[in-house]
C-alpha cells in the first residue's frame, strides 16, 4: 500500500500503538467483524472512500453502523480509520484487516514469558505465534484434499474453521483467531496466503525485540552482560541481543533495533554504551 493510502495506514498504526499494551483478542475480533460488514457492501465502501465526503461524515457513518454492536474502542478505531484518505475502495478494508491482525499479534507479544536462559517474554510469544501460523500453512500445503475443502465456495465458514482448527489443535488463541479469519474471510486470496501475510506482520513486530549489535572485536561474557543491561535500559524492554563481529567497524558499536539504527552519529547514546562495555 503506497501513496495516500500508505500514509493513512502508517498514521493509523502509529495511533494504535497506544492501545496495544492493553489490547485484547475480543478487540481484534470486533475489528474483523467490522471488516466483514465493510466487505459485504460495495456501496458502503464507496461512501467511506469518497473524497468528496468529509472526514466527519465518514466517521459518523461508521459509528452509526457499529454503535451498540462493538466496544467503544473498536468503534473509535474504525471511525478514525474511515475518516482518513484512501486511494481506492480496497485499501480501507486492507488497512482495517492489518489493524485487526496487529491487535491479535500484540496480544501474543504481551503474553507473559520467561526471560531466563535468553528467552524474552515479548519475543517468545511472537515466535510461538509465527510457529503456529506456519504449521497451519504447512498442513494445508501438504494436502490437496484440505486445499479443496478450504476453497469450496459451498462450504460454510463454520465448517472451514472447524477443519482449520483440526489441522493445528495445539495452536494458541491468537493464532486460532488469525487462522479462522483467513479461512472464513480470505478476501479474494488463498487462506494460506493471508496467513503468511499475518506471519509477516508478526515477524516485523518481532524485530522490535531483537538488537543486532555489530562490534569491532569479540566481547567477553561480562561485556555482553553489560551490553544487554545497557540496551534494555535504553529501549525500555528486555531485548534479545545478537552480536556480529565486524573488524572494519569504525565507531566500535553499531546497534539496529527494528528500523532504528544507533551508530557513531548518535554520540551520547553510544558513549553510554561504550562506557558500560569498558566497565
Amino acid at each position: 500500500m503506497a501513496g495516500i493510502s500508505g500514509e493513512s495506514l502508517k498514521a493509523a498504526l502509529a495511533d494504535l500503538e497506544s492501545v496495544l499494551p492493553t489490547a485484547s483478542l475480543p478487540l481484534a475480533e470486533e475489528l474483523f467483524g467490522i471488516l466483514a460488514t465493510l466487505d459485504s457492501s460495495a456501496g458502503l465502501r464507496r461512501a467511506l472512500t469518497d473524497p468528496s465526503r468529509s472526514a466527519e461524515a465518514k466517521a459518523a457513518l461508521v459509528r452509526s453502523l457499529v454503535n451498540g454492536k462493538v466496544s467503544a474502542q473498536a468503534g473509535d478505531l474504525a471511525a478514525a480509520l474511515a475518516a482518513s484518505r484512501w486511494a481506492n475502495v480496497r485499501d480501507l478494508g486492507d488497512a482495517l484487516e492489518t489493524m485487526a491482525a496487529t491487535v491479535a499479534i500484540a496480544v501474543a507479544e504481551n503474553r507473559p514469558g520467561s526471560s531466563s536462559g535468553g528467552a524474552v517474554s515479548g519475543i517468545s510469544g511472537l515466535e510461538q505465534l509465527e510457529s503456529d501460523l506456519f504449521a497451519f500453512s504447512r498442513a494445508v500445503d501438504s494436502s490437496h484434499e484440505v486445499q479443496r475443502a478450504l476453497s469450496e465456495p459451498q462450504a460454510s465458514d463454520a465448517a472451514k474453521s472447524a477443519l482449520a482448527m483440526k489441522l493445528v489443535p495445539a495452536a494458541g488463541e491468537e493464532a486460532r483467531v488469525l487462522i479462522q479469519q483467513a479461512v472464513s474471510h480470505p478476501r479474494g486470496i488463498k487462506a494460506t496466503k493471508l496467513v503468511e501475510c499475518f506471519a509477516t506482520l508478526a515477524a516485523e513486530r518481532q524485530q522490535r525485540w531483537i538488537a543486532a549489535v555489530s562490534v569491532s572485536r569479540p566481547l567477553t561474557p561480562a561485556q555482553l552482560d553489560r551490553l544487554q543491561s545497557g540496551l534494555n535500559a535504553l529501549y525500555g524492554r528486555e531485548l534479545k541481543v545478537n552480536t556480529i563481529v565486524d573488524p572494519t567497524l569504525i565507531g566500535g558499536v553499531r546497534v539496529r533495533v527494528g528500523d532504528e539504527v544507533v551508530d557513531a552519529s548518535v554520540i551520547s547514546r553510544l558513549g553510554d554504551l561504550r562506557r558500560q562495555l569498558a566497565g
